[in-house]
């Protein structure tokens, strides 16, 4: 006996910080709308649960970070992961979205048929496979595999005699105390794990092979909370909101313009932060200019003090080989460690690697544009979340959520049932959809859709514009189809 399957009118698919915020934006919208969130994990977070390694914290503030509808009650505005989490499920349970979440469903397949204009969605469930249709897919799974980390291949790990750990699969009970312990890496992860570990281990390197811009932020705005002790937080949230997004905007556009004045502002900033004589050249000077790759902000320039007192050191230097006891180095010296730690990256994921068909025709990703960096051309009623690389992710994932809400609304106004991107400019140029220079961008972008030369299809990374034709910008734009 065949049983039809389940029907959604919108299936979210990802329950961490962008999917509870796009069903708190459709079910506050479209209260009498059907609606699932799809979690392949156990439990609401995402990356804010599936990262436990010590010190995990947002390199954003969480004025930006958190949602525009919920303001961020807590003094410290960069926050760690636990107080995220937190964060991220109390949304979900005082929506009641956690009654939402269909736990261990892991979307493997997505096929599109215009003849009944809707999406036949097949997602592992253990051992079984559970099929639903929906007339709107919404993915909010990121672009990172959760199930690896980026690890190159280094000579020598089978001959290391202590232990070896990716901070994406962190042990619970891993003890470091009084231990040597080694950071191979010089991103957000590395810079929050050196002086995380840096109190109880025995000292704490680390090992880049090439620096990054760093940068000291106070955990506790004092404008923020000032705003906040007068006029409370419903009314300053989206003052302080603003106040944020402003100087992040400004830095960023003022590293694009005059990369030669933030490099020094940077550089006043270390030298005041660390020991007298520091090689600053060495160790905090990386080759390309400030905001060609993303920014390490350290609250409290905790990163600076713990070199500071003698507790953690960087050594900039290329690995030769594992040895028993540690690492050889090109320049020939030889770090000793009983824990090494690889803070080498993320393996990206577009989709989180959903097959897409689109009436028999399996969608190549790199063979289509982004639209307004959130639908795909020739992809009917689908729409992802990416996004920004120079400001708080969710600033983006709001802005999304917003549209879609718009792009509904028009559809029921009009009495669509279908809506497409479609590119029709024969001299558009394409281009990669993430212009950012970070290994786990350049690793894997050839893998993701393209964006265009000209708006509609291209990733904005201005919150400020985003606002303006997302918010508000028209949906009937001559790109978007209805049908």
């Amino acid at each position: 006996m065949t049983t039809t399957p389940e029907h959604l009118d919108v299936l979210i698919v990802g329950a961490g910080l962008s999917g509870i915020g796009a069903a708190r934006q459709i079910q506050a919208n479209f209260p009498a709308r059907s609606f699932a969130i799809f979690e392949a994990r156990d439990a609401i977070g995402g990356t804010w649960d599936l990262f436990r390694y010590p010190g995990v914290r947002s390199d954003s503030d969480m004025q930006t970070l958190g949602y525009r509808f919920r303001p961020w009650t807590d003094e410290k505005s960069i926050a760690d992961g636990p107080a995220i989490l937190d964060y991220v499920r109390d949304t979900a349970r005082e929506a009641g979205l956690d009654h939402r979440i269909r736990f261990g469903h892991k979307v493997i397949r997505a096929v599109w048929s215009s003849p009944e204009a809707c999406w036949t969605v097949q997602a592992s469930h253990g051992d079984e496979v559970v099929t639903v249709t929906c007339t709107f897919l919404y993915l909010c799974s990121g672009y990172y595999r959760y199930d690896e980390g980026f690890t190159p291949s280094f000579e020598g790990t089978d001959r290391f005699r202590g232990q070896v750990v990716h901070p994406q699969h962190w042990p619970e009970d891993l003890d470091y105390t009084g231990k040597k312990v080694v950071v191979i890496g010089s991103g957000a992860t590395a810079v929050t794990l050196v002086p995380s570990m840096s109190g109880s281990a025995e000292h704490v390197t680390m090992l880049q092979r090439s620096p990054t811009y760093i940068a000291a932020l106070p955990s506790k705005d004092p404008v923020t909370n000032g705003l906040r002790r007068l006029l409370g937080d419903r009314l300053s949230y989206p003052i302080s909101r603003w106040k944020n997004v402003a100087f992040s905007t400004v830095t960023y556009q003022l590293s694009q313009r005059q990369p030669r004045l933030v490099k020094a502002i940077l550089r006043r900033a270390q030298e005041r932060a660390l020991p007298a004589g520091y090689d600053i050249d060495t160790h905090f000077t990386p080759r390309y200019n400030p905001w060609d790759q993303r920014m390490c902000l350290v609250p409290d320039g905790d990163l600076f003090r713990a070199i500071r007192h003698g507790e953690a050191s960087i050594v900039t230097d290329r690995i030769v080989t594992f040895t028993e006891n540690g690492l050889a180095l090109e320049s020939g010296r030889e770090l000793e460690a009983d824990l090494i730690v690889t803070a080498t990256g993320l393996n990206l994921l577009a989709f989180g690697g959903i097959e897409l068909v689109v009436d028999g025709r399996t969608v190549s990703l790199p063979d289509t544009l982004a639209y307004k960096g959130m639908m795909l051309s020739d992809v009917p009623n689908f729409v992802f979340t990416i996004g920004y690389t120079n400001a708080s992710w969710t600033l983006k994932a709001d802005l999304v959520a917003d549209y879609v809400c718009r792009l509904l609304a028009h559809m029921d106004a009009k009495g669509h049932a279908v809506c497409v991107p479609t590119n029709d400019d024969p001299t558009l140029s394409t281009r990669p959809l993430l212009d950012f220079a970070a290994g786990y961008v350049t690793r894997s972008i050839d893998e993701f859709p393209r964006a265009g030369s000209r708006s509609p299809w291209q990733l904005g990374m201005s919150y400020a514009h985003d606002v303006v034709t997302l918010r508000h910008g028209k949906i009937e734009d001559g790109a978007m189809q209805f049908g």
